[in-house]
């Protein structure tokens, strides 16, 4: 059975609940206060099933101007429209304000209809429907059915319900393949069950026992029971109305801690926000938004105040978007929310509170970071950050990933981080970014965890390192090269490590740099010492070869060079870099060659002892413990040694 999801829309008292009634036998208001004053205060739910081949779903909604907010959280999502207008009073403020509303939502297919029409001559229902084309020409609604119905009476519901049937056959079914994303619009406790919240399941399925995450509270929960349309059921999909009964994974759940506004989602796969950028469509009707103001943001059942940030260039010149105009800005929300790309979004100004635009999410990971202020002017910024936007909005998925990959800070993106910024599933990801590699636009690092980065930005981060070690050698002739972890923190302060070692190991085999060890220089770089520094060389290379294993100590051989320190430390360190010298703690260096000497002592003493204690390798080296401790710790490090209690055990 396909399943509809139909939302009714309209001004106060025209009809809206009577007309669920009627068509359901069920009343979608459900609240004490809404039945005593006879006015929907919140929404309300109802099914309808056709021929056992389509399930509608219908949310009524608020037509009072106080309770827009809820029929915000009601309207958005949904299949098909009911736009209804009563026949004896035809178009008023709230008619214009749910209309508008519904089509910056993305509406696609609905339904006039004219309620009340017993209480009119057939003559003024000829009139109403004349203004109601003219009212609704140019807009989804424009050729939409136009129906004259009565509650009361019946009169066009066998015609609503055969229009209904036609266009439910035409709605795309909703993809349950997808993320699973569950706007919650009501939460309630349930004696015996605890804490149940419902939705319209906007995208993918759940089931009963899954884990699911909260957001933005980030709370990990567990599916103990599930109700579409009020039977139980193991699983739910997309684009039906969703009932779950929730319990807290480890944590419990407090009755109460989960509320409207909030989203469920697959654990681990998104991130609330505070700053989006989108593409913002202001009515005629409205005043002009100026660049700070503050507004009511809706999207979803999500409702917070948000102030706007322009970034269409043409819009900052004059500070502000015009009336009818659509414009870059960037909502900054006061609370965290989940959204995503493609998220439909309403604005309502503060005071008067009406309705005054909406859009479209295009990037949740906004923000004017402090290193983009830095690095460009703000106008440079701007005009970049519109070209980047304009990828999301009309791109292809290669496009905006290519675009994402391109402004990426890190210089390469995970496959968390696709997911987690455009709501992608993993195949599609995978399918993109091979496009990329193919075309020569990116290189997959990793395929497990899965890492991509740009050609370009690896090439710039190639010429980057080339930079650096040049600057290097230029300050530090005599260095051997610099450290992997200095060159990271200069080149790739916030790259993946994988993206780190995939460029110099790229480099490495390209000859331009080589890597030895922990340190790196330029392919082709040799350090030339002058007549002072290769003497001071052969100096220190001298007296440690002399000593043997009484070696003196590093300050001793350094303090009778006539070289400052600086330049003597780093002859040293170009020694043990060479394997000339070996390093056995920070005050004692010995030569290569005492070292092998000791090794072959070691060696055929343990043709008659396997075991030896530091008094016998004193004895056997002469030299004092002073040497002998180091040494032997040493020794335990390269494995010629293993320690056994107050004993080495020669390997």
């Amino acid at each position: 059975m396909k399943h509809v999801i139909v939302g009714t829309a309209g001004h106060i008292d025209h009809g809206k609940s009577a007309l669920v009634r009627a068509l359901t036998g069920t009343d979608p208001d459900r609240l004490e206060e809404e039945k005593r004053r006879g006015i929907t205060i919140d929404i309300g739910f109802a099914t309808l099933d056709l021929d056992h081949e389509y399930r509608l779903g219908f949310v009524d909604v608020p037509g009072h101007e106080r309770f827009v907010k809820n029929m915000l959280a009601g309207i958005t999502g949904i299949d098909l429209l009911l736009f209804v207008i009563a026949a004896d009073q035809s178009i008023q403020p709230q008619t214009r304000e749910h209309f508008d509303i519904c089509r910056l939502l993305g509406v696609q297919k609905g339904i006039v209809l004219l309620t009340k029409a017993d209480l009119v001559e057939p003559d003024i229902i000829g009139l109403v429907k004349l203004e109601v084309e003219e009212f609704v020409a140019g807009s989804f609604l424009e050729g939409a059915p136009i129906l004259a119905v009565s509650a009361k009476t019946g009169q066009g519901l066998d015609t609503l319900k055969q229009e209904l049937r036609r266009l439910a056959a035409e709605v795309p079914a909703k993809d349950s393949s997808r993320h699973f994303r569950l706007p919650i619009d009501r939460s309630f406790a349930m004696k015996g069950f605890g804490p149940v919240v419902t939705g319209t399941l906007m995208s993918g399925k759940v089931q009963k026992e899954a884990e699911i995450e909260a957001h933005p509270c980030s709370k990990r929960l567990r599916v103990r029971g599930i109700q579409v349309h009020g039977q139980p059921v193991d699983i739910a999909f997309a684009g039906q109305r969703t009932a779950l009964n929730l319990a807290g994974v480890g944590a419990g759940l407090e009755t109460g801690e989960l509320v409207r506004g909030m989203t469920l989602t697959g654990p681990g796969l998104f991130h609330s926000t505070t700053r989006v950028d989108c593409l913002l469509e202001l009515l005629n009707s409205a005043h002009p938004v100026k660049n700070g103001s503050q507004v009511h943001f809706h999207a979803a059942t999500v409702e917070m105040v948000a102030k706007v940030v322009l970034l269409d260039p043409a819009a900052t010149a004059s500070s502000k978007v015009e009336p009818g105009t659509a414009a870059y800005v960037q909502f900054r929300l006061r609370e965290p929310a989940l959204l995503l790309p493609g998220d439909r979004f309403i604005i309502r100004q503060i005071s008067p509170l009406i309705t005054i635009g909406g859009g479209c999410v295009l990037d949740n990971w906004a923000g004017l970071t402090p290193a983009a202020v830095r690095l460009f002017s703000r106008a440079v910024y701007r005009a970049q950050r519109e070209a980047f936007l304009k990828v999301l909005r009309t791109g292809t998925r290669e496009q905006i990933l290519e675009a994402l990959l391109e402004a990426s800070p890190s210089g390469s993106l995970a496959m968390n981080e696709l997911i987690a910024r455009m709501g992608w599933l993993e195949s599609e990801c995978r399918e993109a970014a091979s496009s990329l590699s193919k075309a020569g636009k990116a290189s997959i690092l990793s395929e497990e965890p899965f890492i991509m980065a740009h050609s370009e930005q690896l090439k710039r981060l190639s010429d980057a390192v080339t930079k650096a070690l040049e600057r290097f050698h230029k300050q530090n002739p005599l260095a051997p090269g610099l450290s992997k972890e200095a060159l990271r923190a200069k080149v790739f302060p916030r790259a993946h490590p994988l993206l780190t070692e995939s460029v110099l190991n790229g480099m490495d085999a390209r000859k331009q740099i080589t890597i030895s060890g922990e340190a790196v220089k330029l392919g082709g770089h040799r350090i030339v010492l002058n007549d002072e520094e290769a003497s001071a060389k052969r100096q220190i290379t001298d007296a440690f070869e002399r000593a043997g294993l009484a070696t003196p100590s590093v300050k001793e051989v350094l303090g009778k060079l006539r070289l400052d320190q600086k330049r003597a430390e780093k002859l040293l360190a170009m020694l043990i870099q060479e394997k000339v010298l070996v390093r056995v703690s920070d005050e004692l260096v010995f030569h290569t060659k005492a070292i092998g000497r000791l090794r072959q002592m070691l060696a055929d003493y343990k043709t008659k002892n396997p075991r030896i204690n530091v008094a016998g390798f004193k004895d056997l080296t002469q030299i004092s413990r002073k040497y002998a401790i180091p040494l032997l710790e040493y020794l335990d490090r390269e494995r010629v040694t293993r320690r056994a209690g107050d004993e080495r055990i020669l390997l």
